[in-house]
């Protein structure tokens, strides 16, 4: 069974920073495209970021690009998200998940971790 730990959000002032990590145990990680995606409270979930299976190609929602980076480390099956710039409009709860290869922006796993929080103040 896969298992996905976020770890690394935080109440944090608007324009800081953030990394974000997310350890996956239960499946050939490197196998796998990976994504973050968030959600707030009252609002649907969505799509931040994703990586390719060997990191060369990443894909970003608009709302994050040229603030977000995100990277994996496929010897240590994590996958990271640095977060730059943050905004109010950031606050969600954030969860990784594989993502289809195709169309990055959809999880490929049925099962979720329990997040990690990020609030950001104004």
């Amino acid at each position: 069974q896969v298992q996905l730990v976020e770890s690394g959000g935080g109440l944090v002032q608007a324009g800081g920073s953030l990394r974000l990590s997310c350890a996956v145990s239960g499946r050939t990680f490197s196998s796998y495209a990976m994504g973050w995606f968030r959600q707030a409270p009252g609002k649907d979930r969505e799509f931040v970021a994703a990586i390719s299976r060997s990191g060369g190609s990443t894909n970003y929602g608009d709302s994050v690009k040229g603030r977000f980076t995100i990277s994996r480390d496929n010897a240590k099956n994590t996958v990271y998200l640095q977060m730059n710039s943050l905004k109010p409009e950031d606050t969600a709860v954030y969860y990784c998940n594989a993502v289809n290869p195709v169309v990055v922006t959809t999880p490929l796993w049925s099962y979720w971790g329990q997040g990690t929080q990020v609030t950001v103040s104004s």
